[in-house]
């Protein structure tokens, strides 16, 4: 499995268990208190659009195919199928403290809450569980106070910095402090695939004022390329995460969208991949 990467650093690892591939940061592993991981489209059991390693329930994939595809991510993180909790995805900042009384929520039982894009927990066990095809997967390890969390991060999480957002939920639930916490941005889409609308631009362009030239570059006719990368990691560098802390992907869902994923590549004929985090 080779990827097309937008630099030669070596950010993401490669795993394979028993034959299941998955992508893996060194940096997280290195804390000794979690596993994790992204998965790619490889080793499941869908079929069509939805090759072979697809993670979500609602786009038309058969259900005991995904199902298949949850038990495969779950041996491979060397971990249980009924361990899974899900977001409700919507493009919100809500973010949702979970622990083992949610355990399968969204997977073998109901979820009772909606619209949360962001968990997280300090119980070992459960599996953070977060669904991906172009948008930002944010990982947050604090191995001080033992907690983690996931988020998902789309244009409008990223505009509405959901990375800080989570920070500030891990820091009143557990005490978490930025300058402690271990963080991954996830594979996504980068900025030479990710054509925007001015209007989106000009969200981007007050929210994260004086990093315009960082974040955007203007192709005329109302059309801009956004770095979502760049600008996840400047919120987490601005909440008070360190650089040596941070890990940001170079590989790219829609450069890579025969390995990954892809909305803008597949025009919205996909499956779902997913990032996973727990602690141990």
């Amino acid at each position: 499995m080779v990827f097309k990467k937008t630099t030669s650093e070596t950010v993401l690892d490669i795993k394979e268990q028993n034959g299941f591939p998955m992508l893996v940061y060194p940096l997280l592993e290195q804390t000794g208190i979690v596993k994790h991981c992204f998965t790619t489209r490889q080793g499941g059991v869908s079929e069509g659009i939805f090759e072979s390693l697809n993670l979500s329930f609602t786009r038309g994939d058969k259900k005991e195919a995904v199902e298949e595809n949850f038990r495969r991510v779950a041996k491979a993180l060397g971990t249980e199928y009924e361990n899974f909790v899900f977001t409700d995805q919507t493009h919100t900042t809500n973010v949702k403290r979970v622990g083992k009384e949610d355990a399968g929520k969204g997977l073998t039982k109901e979820r009772g809450y909606t619209d949360v894009d962001g968990l997280i927990s300090n119980e070992p066990g459960i599996v953070l569980s977060t669904f991906y095809a172009d948008c930002v997967p944010l990982y947050f390890v604090d191995p001080v106070h033992r907690a983690i969390g996931l988020s998902h991060s789309g244009w409008r999480g990223t505009v509405g910095r959901m990375g800080k957002v989570t920070l500030e939920a891990m820091n009143r639930e557990f005490g978490t402090r930025p300058e402690e916490v271990i963080c991954a941005i996830g594979p996504s889409i980068c900025q030479s695939c990710y054509e925007i609308s001015e209007d989106v631009a000009v969200e981007f362009k007050h929210e994260f004022h004086g990093h315009e030239e960082e974040i955007l570059i203007e192709k005329g006719n109302g059309k801009y390329q956004l770095d979502l990368w760049r600008t996840n990691e400047l919120i987490l560098l601005e909440a008070g995460v360190r650089q040596e802390h941070l890990a940001v992907t170079n590989i790219c869902t829609c450069c890579n969208d025969k390995l990954l994923f892809s909305h803008r590549a597949s025009q919205g004929k996909r499956g779902n991949l997913g990032a996973f985090l727990a602690l141990v």
